[in-house]
């Protein structure tokens, strides 16, 4: 009978022993899965409305530039900055504060976009623009368009208006006067400065100096990225191209995943420079992508894309890129940027040359 009872009891011991460590081990699942719960919520919780632009990267010295220039350009893009988070700060989407930060810049010759569109060979202005929603992952563009005022908002009305992502030349613009877009005469886009400017490439193109004279041929372009309250992304840019372009040459900027890219669970992209290498690299979804993959932070995602890999690539430019929380990158490997950023009301920030 001893016997028997010491085994019932060696018995119960094994039992308990077997299921303690169970029990454990579902309390500890429990409490990690409470606490990637947590985590998840934290991760999720958007940062406050933020908007950051971008004027084009280049050749830009602080030597060169008259203070009368510098204040300008600085005014402009203080514009875009303020009228862009008056619309988030309202209680707007991120996608119109967007387009109205970007229509700002495209109606001031200053910029290579809209009325500062520069010139192709044939001594026309073919503007490109490309526009992508964050919580959605719709996206439009719009390439090669000469009559179209605001090229922004035609890529917005691709997006929304069609089932299209992309639409070029003579068939966007037949689009956009559908839609009821502002149809102008070619001659909207006409600047002196920009035309000179291409009648000196033209004369020196076949020299030697053609490149070191005008080593900014191939950059110009404007672009935004917000956050809005309801933690949504979106990115936008827009562009004149390349002066003296040739046979319909269309670069990055209306290139998803190329010129511009946004994604919620990331970041949202704009970029600006040498449109043929930003096209070979795809490095605004680059940029999203190591974020996504490698764990990275948007600074250290755009960091390695502009800084390293389009270096030794031999691509030059820059981009703004802006991610759920509110944190900023805005690295470029020229000389200067023209760009900016806002996270309070009337206190935008604007910076143009290296720092």
């Amino acid at each position: 009978m001893k016997i028997i009872k010491t085994y019932i009891f060696i018995f119960l011991i094994s039992l308990i022993a077997c299921e303690s460590p169970q029990r454990n081990e579902k309390a500890i699942s429990r409490e990690v899965g409470a606490e990637k719960e947590a985590g998840a919520e934290k991760t999720e919780k958007p940062g406050p409305i933020t908007l950051v632009i971008h004027g084009g990267a280049g050749t830009i010295k602080k030597e060169n530039m008259s203070a009368e220039k510098e204040a300008a350009y600085t005014a402009k893009l203080q514009e875009a900055l303020n009228s862009g988070y008056s619309v988030l700060e309202n209680g707007g989407t991120s996608l119109d504060a967007v387009t109205t930060a970007i229509q700002i810049l495209e109606e001031s010759p200053l910029f290579n976009a809209g009325r500062g569109a520069v010139f192709t060979n044939e001594g026309k202005n073919e503007m490109d623009a490309s526009i992508m929603n964050g919580e959605t992952s719709d996206a439009g563009a719009v390439a090669g368009v000469t009559n179209v005022k605001s090229p922004i908002i035609a890529a917005r009305a691709v997006m929304e208006k069609s089932p299209h992502v992309m639409m070029s030349g003579k068939g966007a613009e037949q689009f956009a006067a559908e839609q009821g877009l502002e149809i102008v005469d070619p001659s909207y886009f006409y600047d002196e400065r920009r035309h000179e400017q291409l009648q000196r490439i033209k004369e020196e193109e076949n020299t030697s100096a053609y490149l070191e004279q005008y080593p900014d041929y191939k950059f110009g372009t404007v672009g935004c990225v917000a956050l809005d309250a309801h933690g949504n992304i979106a990115a936008g840019t827009s562009t004149g191209g390349m002066t003296n372009k040739r046979y319909g040459r269309i670069g990055d900027s209306p290139v998803i995943g190329a010129g511009t890219y946004a994604d919620n669970a990331t970041c949202g992209v704009s970029a600006t420079g040498h449109g043929e290498f930003f096209i070979r690299n795809v490095v605004a979804y680059d940029i999203a992508a190591l974020m996504k993959y490698n764990d990275m932070s948007v600074e250290e995602a755009a960091e390695e894309v502009v800084m390293n890999k389009l270096v030794q690539k031999g691509g030059s430019g820059g981009i703004i890129a802006l991610d759920r929380q509110g944190n900023i990158a805005m690295p470029f490997n020229t000389a200067g940027m023209y760009r900016g950023y806002i996270r309070e009301k009337n206190n935008p920030v604007v910076k143009i040359y290296k720092e």
